[in-house]
């Protein structure tokens, strides 16, 4: 089949097994209530608002399938999109390799997600899937640093860290989710991990480990990470003026 008539599936897989402790007690982080709704649901329609996306795969805590399946069969999201809910494994890492097992053949791009990204525009996902079908193997979004940063050598919690370099800003780029990637690509660098144990922080970084290409495309601000409490603040203010001006 000719690149031209080659057919590109597009699934994305979120991550979201993890109980965010840095929001406290309670809840998984994904379940968390953003203006009534859980994150994860946020997130799961973010995906399923591109039209490229065809599968939303929900990798849910181990024991937590089932009520992650209750919890999106309770929501209305669009029935374009398909659905599936996994189990998960110990480590984000594992669950996105389970969330890869769970694809049909068919799917040729894959986005994995933060769940605790909920707000993510639609326009960056996109960004992200026409670069991948454009020929990246791996796509990533990403901002310009605000700060400057500084690279130290660790202490224990308190001490003071010595600087040891000051990175030049505007070459750094703080990345975001979704990152896309051609499938066979994001498979092999999870078969490299699994065999040699290499750890990454995100996908992007153990595909950097097969000396594949990543490329990166401009992410969007509301695309942030809620991870400690004022994250949830501004969440809920970006909810808001969405409501407020285009009726979110």
């Amino acid at each position: 089949m000719s690149d031209e008539s080659r057919p590109y599936r597009t699934a994305a897989v979120i991550p979201a097994a993890g109980r965010g402790v840095r929001l406290g007690p309670g809840a998984p982080k994904a379940l968390r209530a953003l203006s009534g709704t859980p994150m994860l649901i946020h997130a799961v329609r973010a995906m399923a608002a591109s039209r490229a996306v065809s599968l939303v795969v929900v990798v849910a805590p181990p024991d937590g399938a089932p009520e992650v399946k209750n919890l999106l069969d309770a929501h209305a999201l669009p029935e374009r999109t398909d659905f599936l809910v996994v189990a998960g494994g110990d480590t984000r890492q594992e669950s996105v390799r389970l969330g890869l097992e769970a694809l049909p053949d068919n799917i040729s791009v894959v986005l994995v997600h933060d769940a605790a990204r909920p707000l993510v525009p639609v326009d960056t996902v996109d960004a992200v899937i026409e670069a991948v079908r454009d020929g990246a193997p791996a796509v990533v979004p990403a901002l310009p640093l605000a700060d400057t940063v500084k690279e130290v050598e660790p202490k224990e919690k308190g001490e003071p860290e010595p600087v040891v370099a000051t990175p030049e800003r505007a070459r750094l780029r703080a990345v975001q989710t979704p990152q896309g990637f051609e499938r066979d690509t994001l498979v092999r660098a999870h078969e490299r991990v699994a065999v040699n144990g290499e750890g990454a922080t995100d996908d992007a970084g153990m595909v950097e480990q097969l000396g594949v290409p990543v490329v990166v495309v401009p992410g969007h601000e509301e695309a942030f990470k809620v991870t400690r409490p004022l994250d949830l603040v501004l969440a809920e203010a970006v909810l808001a003026r969405r409501r407020a001006n285009d009726g979110f």
